[in-house]
Formats: C-alpha cells, structure tokens, sequence
C-alpha cells in the first residue's frame, strides 16, 4: 500500500537528495579505486516489513546508532549499541545494533567496507524497524528489540558452486577443514591441502553458543551444498565458507563480465539520480503553494513473513 503524505511548503523536499547520496558514495567508490573491491560486495540483505514513521524518536536513534557504527568501525572490528534504550524514553523509540568486519581485514578497511554497507541498507531497506545487510568483508544489523547475544541459527543465505565428483581425497581435506574451522572462538581460517576455509562468529556470542552456531553452520555446508567444490553458508550469527584454492581465480572471468554489469547498473542510477537531483532543484524555484508527494511504503497489509530477504545475483562461480 503507497501513503502520500502531502505537505504545503515552500520548503525543497531533501530526504530524497539524502537517499541519492548513498548512491553518489557508490558511485565514490568505483572513481576512487577503479572497482568494487571484493570487501564491498553484496551478499544479501534482509528487511522487517513493519516501517517507522518519518521524524520519529525511532529515527533519530536510529540514524545515532548508523553514525556510531561508522565511527567506530575505523577503531574495532566489532562493537553494539543500543541508543533511546533506557527507562527515561518508549519502549518503541529503542533501537539495537551491530556491526562486524571479518576477523583479518585490517581498521581503514573495515571502516571503508562498514561505510559502504550503511550506505546501501537505508536504499535496500527503506525506513524498516529491522534490517541487516551483509557484505563480503562486513555485516550490518538493527532491530527495535534486543537480539543482542541471543543465540540465532535460522539460515540467511547460502551458496553452492558446481560439484565435485569422485575425488575422494578432495572430500577428506574438506572435512579435515570443516572440523578446524568447529573450533573457530570469534574468527578462524583454516586449510588442508588446496581446501580452504574460513569461519566467524559474531562478537555478541559466548563461546558455547558460537560453537552452537558454527555446528548448525557447518552440517548446513555439507548437507545443502552436498559435493560443491565451494560453498557458503551465513546464519543469522555466523557464517563458515570453504573453496578449493585457486578457485575464485578460475571463475574470474564470469566474476568480471559479472562486475562490469554491476558498475554499469551503479553508474546508470547515478547518472539518474543526479538527473533527479537537477530536477528537484529547479522545482524548488517555483513559488510557495506547491504541495510535495513523499512515498511511503507500508508493507504491514502484505502477506507472508513479516522480514523479506533480498540476495546478490547468483553465479556460476563464487565471488
């Protein structure tokens, strides 16, 4: 369902050229370093249907909580917060949070990748009471209620390459793998042979319940992915991933006809948005009496799971 919310003003409506801004920092990027590090890749990104209403106490605890873990993600890998959440304010303006970066990244790349993912979940998941995005080297989360340390092994994204198939010393370097990366406290990598792997559990989980989480991780890598030459599996607190070595060299040239179609599609929103962008301002020359159309999406009359899941584009070969 589309609320309009009209407004008689002679005001310019800049909430939409705060949104472009997000896709100018894309656009930042690519003329920065010439691509999309791997860093910054999207891997998915989940959304509450419920929507706060615009200039809301929510809001501004909110956009507290993103600044915070931006500034932050320059001096740690890993840290929460948990702004408006005291006796003093509603129950309803409190908003709960992380960020985390992978565990060997060093503090201007998790600062870099942490910013662009903040960037993209406000585009992704406009005006949404929870949200987590997750890139290839950072992960992003918010809700309206405490899931801070709260043990969560529900399946958030997985994906398998092609399969392997009569290598029996392949699947024994694997598992020698995988029972490595089961031992993982926060961060571990792992090989055996040309088998690597990576595993990591968020900072707000004890050690028992990472191990938990990582167990429920790993059983999912073999038993959906079967004989993938590579896989990953994110859970919505940690995530493991192995791959063959030399792999994601061998699919580069899918990945790279598969990046210049991403850059083309940034570029292009870019080019639009700054052809918005032009558009607003000479309507912000008219005179006062002008009424503005604001889209609000209310998703609460939709049917189905009250979070929708958005995943990056598969491929035949990994990232």
């Amino acid at each position: 369902m589309l609320r309009s919310l009209h407004q008689h003003s002679t005001h310019c409506p800049i909430l939409p050229l705060l949104r472009l801004s997000s896709l100018l920092f894309l656009f930042s990027l690519l003329t920065n370093h010439g691509h999309l590090v791997k860093a910054h890749i999207f891997m998915y990104a989940g959304c509450s249907r419920e929507k706060y209403q615009l200039n809301s106490p929510f809001e501004t605890n909110l956009n507290s909580l993103l600044s915070s873990v931006i500034s932050y993600s320059s001096q740690a890998l890993y840290n929460s917060f948990a702004p408006g959440n005291d006796s003093s304010t509603s129950p309803q303006s409190a908003v709960f949070g992380l960020y985390q970066c992978r565990g060997d990244l060093k503090a201007i790349d998790c600062s870099r990748c942490i910013s662009s993912a903040v960037s993209q979940i406000g585009l992704v998941c406009p005006y949404t009471y929870g949200a987590s995005l997750q890139l290839d080297g950072c992960f992003v989360r918010f809700e309206h209620t405490d899931f801070l340390g709260k043990l969560d092994t529900s399946l958030r994204y997985r994906k398998c390459s092609r399969s392997v198939s009569n290598d029996v010393e392949f699947f024994r370097r694997r598992d020698d793998v995988l029972a490595d990366l089961q031992g993982a406290i926060g961060f571990r990598v792992s090989s055996s042979g040309l088998i690597e792997g990576v595993a990591q559990c968020l900072g707000d989980l004890s050690a028992v319940d990472c191990s938990s989480c990582l167990s429920e991780a790993l059983v999912k890598l073999k038993s959906l992915c079967g004989s993938a030459e590579a896989s990953d599996v994110f859970l919505a607190q940690c995530y493991a991933r192995y791959w063959a070595s030399g792999y994601y060299d061998a699919s580069s040239d899918s990945s790279d006809k598969d990046e210049v179609g991403k850059t083309v599609a940034i570029i292009v929103g870019v080019v639009a948005g700054v052809a918005v962008v032009i558009v607003l301002l000479s309507f912000c020359r008219k005179a006062a009496g002008e009424y503005f159309l604001h889209p609000y999406h209310n998703n609460n009359d939709d049917e189905g799971s009250s979070w929708m899941q958005v995943e990056g584009k598969e491929k035949g070969g990994f990232h």
